[in-house]
Formats: C-alpha cells, sequence, structure tokens
C-alpha cells in the first residue's frame, strides 16, 4: 500500500513554491528594515499578495506536517527546497525574472537530488523526543533571535543568506518538534505537548526572518539559504533521535541525494541574482519608454 505521505510530499512542494512568490513580491514593496523588528511581520499583513502567500505556506506547512507523519526528515526537509523550483519557474512565467544559466542548472541537479531521496527513504513513525531535547528546542529559540538581531544589520546578497539560514535553522526545530508531534491520537494531548508551542514559537521567528532575508533582494538566495540550513540539522536529529528509516541497502543512494540537494542549494546562494531589481529597472525602461513615446 503506498504511503499517503507521498502524496502530501508532492503537494507541500508546489504550496511552499507558490508562497515563496507571492511572500518574496509583498516583502519587495515593504519599506527595508535593518531591525529586527517583529512589526514587520503586521507591515506585510497589510498587504494581500502576502496574506495569500501566508496562507499558502501555512498550507504547505500543514501539508508537510501530514508528510512527516510517516517519512523521515531528511526527505521532507530536503524536498522543502523543490518548492524553490517552483517559484523560479513561476517567476520566469508571471514576473519576468531572469535566472542565469548557473541557477537553472542548479535546479536541475536539486531535483535529481531530491528523487534520490525519495527511492532511498522507508516511511516509517517517529520515536518522542526526551526532556534534553525539548530543553534544547526552547533553548534554539533564544539563540535564533539573537543571531537575526544582529545579522539584520547586514544588506545585500549577503543579509539574504545570512538572515535566510537563520530563517532555516528554526523552521529546521520547527521541524523536529513537529515529526513526533504528528503522531499524536487525541487533541487533547496535541494540545497539552509543549513540542506544539515550540513548534509555534520557531515558526514565528522563521516567518520573521525570512520576511527579512527577501526583502534584501534575491528570494532565490534567501530559499536556498533557509533550505539548506534547514535540512542538515532535522536530518540528522530524525535519524539519531527519531527513529528516521532508509531502505535496506540504499545508504549510499540516500547519501548521495542529500548531498546533491546540499550542493545544489548552497550553489544557488552563490548564484542567485536579485530578481527584484530585474523587475524593477524593467518597469522603469517601460514606464521611460512610454514617456519618450508620448512627448516625442
Amino acid at each position: 500500500m503506498v504511503s499517503t505521505g507521498w502524496f502530501f510530499l508532492a503537494a507541500m512542494i508546489v504550496s511552499y513554491g507558490v508562497a515563496n512568490l507571492l511572500q518574496s513580491v509583498a516583502a519587495a514593496r515593504t519599506t527595508v528594515h535593518h531591525t529586527f523588528d517583529p512589526g514587520l511581520l503586521l507591515r506585510l499583513a497589510g498587504h494581500r499578495t502576502y496574506l495569500v502567500g501566508l496562507l499558502c505556506q501555512f498550507i504547505g506547512f500543514t501539508l508537510a506536517f501530514l508528510a512527516r507523519r510517516e517519512l523521515p526528515l531528511f526527505l521532507v526537509q530536503a524536498s522543502v527546497a523543490a518548492g524553490l523550483g517552483v517559484t523560479a519557474l513561476l517567476g520566469v512565467l508571471l514576473l519576468k525574472w531572469r535566472l542565469p544559466r548557473a541557477e537553472v542548472g542548479l535546479l536541475v541537479l536539486l531535483f535529481g537530488g531530491i528523487a534520490a531521496l525519495v527511492v532511498s527513504a522507508e516511511p516509517a513513525p517517529a520515536r518522542q523526543l526526551g526532556v534534553a531535547a525539548l530543553v534544547a528546542l526552547v533553548g534554539a529559540v533564544g539563540l535564533v533571535a539573537a543571531g537575526g538581531f544582529f545579522a539584520v544589520r547586514l544588506r545585500g546578497a549577503l543579509g539574504s543568506v545570512v538572515l535566510g539560514s537563520l530563517a532555516g535553522m528554526s523552521f529546521s526545530a520547527a521541524a523536529v518538534a513537529a515529526r513526533p508531534l504528528a503522531s499524536v491520537q487525541t487533541v487533547s494531548v496535541f494540545l497539552s505537548d509543549p513540542l506544539l508551542y515550540l513548534l509555534i514559537a520557531h515558526s514565528v521567528v522563521g516567518q520573521l526572518l525570512l520576511g527579512l532575508a527577501m526583502q534584501r533582494g534575491s528570494t532565490t538566495a534567501a530559499v536556498a539559504a533557509m533550505d539548506a540550513a534547514g535540512a542538515v540539522p532535522a536530518a540528522i536529529v530524525g535519524l539519531l533521535l527519531l527513529g528516521d528509516r532508509i531502505w535496506p541497502g540504499l545508504e549510499w543512494l540516500a547519501g548521495i541525494g542529500f548531498l546533491i540537494t546540499l550542493v545544489a542549494v548552497i550553489g544557488l546562494t552563490r548564484y542567485a541574482e536579485p530578481q527584484h531589481q530585474h523587475a524593477e529597472r524593467a518597469r522603469r525602461a517601460a514606464a521611460a519608454a512610454a514617456a519618450a513615446t508620448k512627448h516625442s
């Protein structure tokens, strides 16, 4: 019998891809923040585009939560990066983004790596986390927020990469909390589980950091950095503590697939260009051409 986790995984990739695109458009239209100000989320919420993107992200988050009930974290977290390919495709088709050839090649490599992970991942329920792991998740909220407080001063592509990486760490911690939480059977136990509130805290911090990262120009760089930073910690914790499994004899394929995926997303942070600057230049050029035609 085919696990329902595979269907949730595929739908999650599409949802995250659409969410990345819509949120990046809204972030580009909002005044750039150089302080770690939670008020940015309220300002972004004033954009209908951002709210629709946030809804898509919530749908993607829910689908990822359901996928983690059976699928290992190394697969789900790496597959989140595949949403970047959906974002890039939609950006080219709808917003006239210009992707360098190196970026296109890395996106193809990314999908190849994820395909290897899909083949090698064995569905299985998660083990529960101990008290020490819960304490570590609590401490991670403060550490990531502190890193964002200082990193928000960075500008341009470097700011996108650093803030995106911190967002990835926060979302990675949220994923670790979600894996065992997804196996809870009753509503009362679900609502009383501290993992739920750690999941919410890390998600809010990650969302703020991602918004700040996207403001700095390159959606691809911000999201790729987020995916790269988020995949490794979740994969390690999943394999060591949560009982994630690989089909016997396919450990080599999982290793190669994960390495290829990681190299692709890290490479995307290097070659990504500020797409919204291209769009803005194109808009200004069109406006200048229209003005010249009017006065001629």
